[in-house]
């Protein structure tokens, strides 16, 4: 039996998609559920269930060596458990566990979504060719991996990188995780708009009130929506710089929701970057949108999977 495939796994607050996924990144066979990400925590393993049934029926199904899971963190890459910010039903919940109950017993590798999104991005995206490299997801949350020394840098726990919950802000709005002034609180999609509507933006006639109906509404020129924008731009810029600083990176990916926005946000994206990236190391940083799309979090699941699986027949095991 050839055992050529991985499954993979991108958990989020919005969405669970699930795929079978070739050695060159391909997805063959693909499911997803809304996430009921207010319901109690057995609730929202079910819907993962059914994306993994789906799979499962499938006559490919036979060929999948081992499953990848990018979740929505924090997660705990030892223990096997996620606490996602937007999952509160998900507390230290034995994810991994019940992923390989449901797989029939294949090996399963645990990453944060941001991570994934980074294997992706590293693998066959804007970060390719790039041995230090920041990758982020600026959507319902906000969250990040990085690229080190050429390879995947997911430390110890699978949550290095998670830029989101840097508090750019000291005497910032609280946020969810417990910090305060996080990046996330400032520049994802939801505070985006939370922050257009407190000063007065409204939405059109469709009563969309999402950060795509701001950012329109910024490409318009409101000023309000452009100041949202702005102001998500810089607490990107400050962890950015922040990041670059600490371990060198040349090159932060951003994606998402958010980063579809284009130059709403990258405008001021690089002219704030210019002022917070000043050390003669990080002041070539380049800034540039993300190539891999809404499937980014399940190639780069499925690139974590087959990465363990490789370093595992490399050690014997």
């Amino acid at each position: 039996m050839h055992t050529d495939l991985v499954a993979a796994l991108d958990i989020g607050g919005t969405k669970i998609a699930g795929a079978l996924v070739d050695g060159h990144g391909r997805i063959l066979v693909r499911a997803q559920r809304p996430t009921p990400a207010r319901e109690d925590g057995d609730t929202v393993m079910r819907a993962v269930e059914e994306v993994l049934g789906e799979l499962t029926v499938s006559p490919l199904w036979e060929r999948a060596a081992a499953v990848g899971i990018g979740s929505a963190g924090p997660v705990d890459r030892p223990a096997g458990t996620v606490s996602p910010v937007n999952v509160p039903g998900w507390r230290d919940y034995p994810l991994v566990g019940h992923v390989r109950a449901a797989a029939g017993g294949l090996p399963v590798e645990l990453i944060g979504d941001g991570v994934a999104i980074t294997a992706a991005e590293h693998w066959q995206g804007a970060a390719r060719g790039h041995d230090n490299a920041l990758c982020m997801v600026v959507s319902t949350g906000v969250g990040g991996g990085l690229v080190l020394g050429g390879r995947l840098h997911p430390g110890p726990t699978g949550n290095a990188g998670h830029i989101g919950h840097i508090s750019v802000d000291i005497d910032g709005d609280p946020c969810p995780c417990g910090s305060r002034g996080c990046v996330e609180r400032i520049a994802s999609g939801p505070n985006i708009a939370r922050r257009a509507v407190e000063n007065g933006w409204r939405p059109g006639p469709d009563g969309d009130a999402s950060a795509a109906a701001v950012a329109a509404a910024a490409r318009a020129g409101d000023p309000v929506a452009v100041a949202s924008f702005e102001r998500a731009a810089q607490a990107l810029a400050a962890g950015i710089a922040a990041t670059a600083t600490l371990v060198e990176i040349e090159i932060a990916v951003i994606g998402g929701g958010v980063g579809k926005a284009g130059e709403v946000l990258f405008a001021p994206l690089r002219k704030a970057l210019s002022a917070y990236a000043t050390l003669s190391f990080v002041r070539h940083l380049t800034v540039a949108p993300a190539r891999m799309g809404t499937d980014a979090g399940l190639v780069g699941a499925a690139a974590a999977a087959m990465n363990r699986r490789t370093d595992a027949a490399a050690a014997g095991v």
